[in-house]
């Protein structure tokens, strides 16, 4: 099992100097993935990023970081990216499976079960959960082979831990990455690889709907969280720091989940 690097003075270190770091779904520069693409960097890691779009190369710039286009949900892309990615920096030892939210190009399917098609039930499967699967299927011999690594798949609260009424496909999908997460965990946990899940509630983003910052404004603490507080605890867990967890589920909603009741 592979052994992870220590401060100076003793402590397991947050830091990942020199490793190499995957986030997919980072083409919106107002997004989850952006914000953890900027936060590995800034711990030291180089970093590659990728979405569907040749806009990434802007975000790539902008980070200091490497970017590909791909479609996450073609297995064949998802082999190529990983052998683009060896090429250009190397080794993946840090893997975000980011990528699942609606674009324009691919708006999330909202109908309730009963007027759900068959293709539009599999277009969320594939967007949310099988790109998690095909991306840590493509890294995680080499992580084993290393004795180190780690992989944060982002789930949503949607799914795990509550509902909304015509986001059936969608919290399936999303329940789906936990259960990956937690099966992924027990395969790899002698090889020195972590794997967690980080699933937000409310985030504000560009792309926020008015219903959307309504709720966050009802949660707890009163607002709707930012990506860059998703992409702190994502970025712990990818650090040295959190070798003693694993298939874990961290929910990031400002204490929504937990009420009971409304009280504001």
């Amino acid at each position: 099992m592979g052994i992870d690097t220590q401060a100076d003075d003793g402590l397991t270190t947050v830091r990942l100097d020199g490793r190499v770091a995957l986030v997919t779904g980072a083409g919106s520069p107002d997004g989850i993935g952006y914000a953890t693409a900027r936060r590995l960097r800034q711990l030291g890691a180089r970093v590659a990023i990728v979405s569907t779009t040749r806009r990434i190369h802007d975000r790539a710039t902008e980070l200091g970081a490497t970017g590909f286009v791909a479609d996450l949900t073609d297995e064949a892309e998802v082999g190529a990216l990983a052998d683009a990615v060896a090429e250009q920096l190397g080794d993946v030892e840090v893997l975000v499976n980011n990528a699942g939210l609606a674009s324009r190009a691919s708006p999330e399917v909202l109908r309730p079960v009963g007027q759900l098609t068959f293709d539009e039930w599999r277009s969320e499967i594939d967007r949310n959960l099988s790109t998690a699967f095909l991306c840590s299927r493509a890294f995680i011999a080499g992580m084993a082979e290393r004795g180190w690594g780690r992989i944060v798949n982002l789930s949503a609260t949607a799914g795990p831990v509550n509902a909304l009424p015509t986001e059936a496909a969608y919290a399936a999908a999303k329940a789906g990455v936990i259960g990956l997460t937690r099966a992924l965990a027990m395969e790899m946990v002698a090889d020195g690889v972590t794997v967690n899940a980080v699933a937000p509630g409310t985030i504000y983003t560009a792309a926020s709907t008015v219903t959307e910052i309504k709720q966050g404004l009802g949660t707890p603490i009163g607002r709707p969280g930012t990506p860059d507080e998703v992409a702190a605890a994502i970025a712990f867990l990818c650090s040295p720091a959190a070798s003693y967890i694993t298939g874990q589920m961290l929910v990031v909603d400002g204490g929504n989940s937990v009420r009971e009741a409304q009280f504001r």
